[in-house]
């Protein structure tokens, strides 16, 4: 589904939008002794939302405000947490600094937006922060060196269904957005979150990686590899994305992986493996079984299945190899999308109960 293709859903706020609302209102709240509420911050695109507050405080040196973040119709992990900022003025000449507060983490690895050490307040967040610190400053007479600290009570265990681990951010919740809106279930952001796999790998000496479409084709393949979660990329459906990044980004080898019918749309030519972008086609797949040598009476049963999966048990049961044909087509369709990098590339196909079922020849991408 690609992000036109969803006009009805409601769109929500990043938690960067949230914590720059939560800022500002702080930071009115240190120089003038008043919470505004609603506060209005502007975004990237030059748009003025307001945001209501949840909870505002003021005591010796520090004001803080906190904002729920509303995602929309998206089922995005933060949808309904408390995004809190506590402003307090800095030296002289710091300008505006920020830190990672309880449920915010801190990165670990390099690769990302930011470099070890720094909170997980990625830049575009905070480029927000600093100009909404401005405008205030300006409208208010006030000073622009201040300390920002993020927090988000229950961050860290919200992180744990996130992919902030893998990626080396330990602690809490990243602070992310690039535009201030959440678009629901969004391919750029998946695609985004792609990139940053790849690039963190990368920095860290990973020199082969496995693209997985799913949790069950991921453990199976991380197990079959013996690879460390660095090394592992929630592909999902966007095969192409992943590839298409690493031809620009290479790496010494790619492995790309799943179950048996996202694996058979690759080999039919798909980059997009999503249901919207195309079916299994059975016939196609019947070919593939007189490829492997089995009879015609096979290939019209599985010319004429319900499923792919029934399509693979019968094969299965005659003893025809159909998910070896299957991720040899799929290399071919991966391969071109990789061309030019010089990475070893192998296809492997993983059944649905995990067990690992094909895997190509690792073999240098044309």
């Amino acid at each position: 589904m690609s992000d036109e293709d969803r006009p009805n859903l409601r769109r929500g706020w990043t938690t960067g939008a949230c914590a720059t609302a939560a800022a500002r209102a702080a930071y009115e709240a240190l120089m003038r002794g008043v919470f505004p509420d609603p506060v209005s911050i502007t975004l990237p695109n030059g748009a003025r939302p307001a945001f209501a507050l949840a909870c505002s405080e003021a005591g010796e040196g520090f004001a803080r405000a906190g904002v729920i973040k509303d995602a929309g119709d998206d089922p995005d992990v933060t949808h309904g947490a408390l995004i809190l900022a506590t402003v307090r003025l800095a030296q002289p000449g710091s300008g505006v600094g920020f830190r990672a507060g309880a449920g915010v983490g801190t990165v670990t690895r390099p690769g990302l937006a930011l470099p070890p050490g720094e909170p997980a307040i990625n830049p575009v967040p905070r480029d927000m922060m600093r100009k909404a610190i401005a405008e205030a400053a300006a409208a208010l007479g006030g000073p622009e060196d201040i300390e920002i600290e993020i927090s988000v009570p229950d961050g860290e265990k919200l992180a744990e269904r996130t992919l902030n681990g893998r990626l080396g951010v330990v602690g809490g919740l990243s602070i992310l957005g690039t535009t201030g809106v959440v678009i629901p279930f969004s391919c750029a952001a998946w695609i985004s979150s792609i990139h940053r796999g790849v690039d963190v790998a990368r920095a860290v000496g990973a020199e082969h990686l496995v693209g997985a479409t799913g949790h069950t084709s991921e453990k199976a393949l991380q197990a079959h590899f013996g690879l460390p979660d660095v090394a592992m990329i929630e592909m999902g459906d966007f095969v192409g994305g992943m590839l298409k990044y690493l031809r620009q980004h290479p790496v010494r080898r790619v492995t790309v992986g799943g179950g048996f019918a996202k694996m058979t749309k690759l080999g039919q030519g798909m980059l997009d493996l999503h249901s919207k972008r195309g079916a299994v086609d059975l016939d196609w797949l019947a070919q593939r079984v007189r490829e492997a040598g089995g009879d015609e009476a096979l290939a019209q049963g599985v010319s004429g299945a319900n499923a792919a999966n029934e399509a693979l048990d019968r094969c299965a049961a005659a003893g025809v190899d159909i998910a070896a044909a299957v991720a040899r087509h799929g290399w071919r369709t991966a391969a071109k999308a990789l061309e030019g990098s010089g990475a070893l590339l192998d296809i492997a196909i993983v059944d649905r109960h995990g067990a690992v079922i094909a895997v190509t020849a690792a073999q240098p991408a044309p």
